[in-house]
């Protein structure tokens, strides 16, 4: 799915939905085009980053047991 973006030089492009979230973290990208209209960085809720990974505790389950606890 291609995504319609304005870069911080105020040209447009389409980009590659997996592309966006990287441009977005980079700063390449001041605003995107929603189903809903624009999307503008600072303005409007984005998605977290997802490179952040999660702080809590590690709770899938582990293969080889070996982070079971006794």
């Amino acid at each position: 799915m291609l995504i319609r973006v304005r870069y911080v030089n105020d040209t447009y492009d389409m980009l590659k939905a997996w592309r966006l979230q990287e441009y977005l973290e980079d700063g390449r990208v001041v605003a995107f085009l929603r189903s809903d209209g624009w999307a503008v960085v600072g303005r409007d809720p984005l998605r977290r980053s997802m490179r952040r990974g999660y702080p809590g505790p590690e709770r899938r389950r582990i293969e080889n047991n070996l982070h079971r606890a006794a």
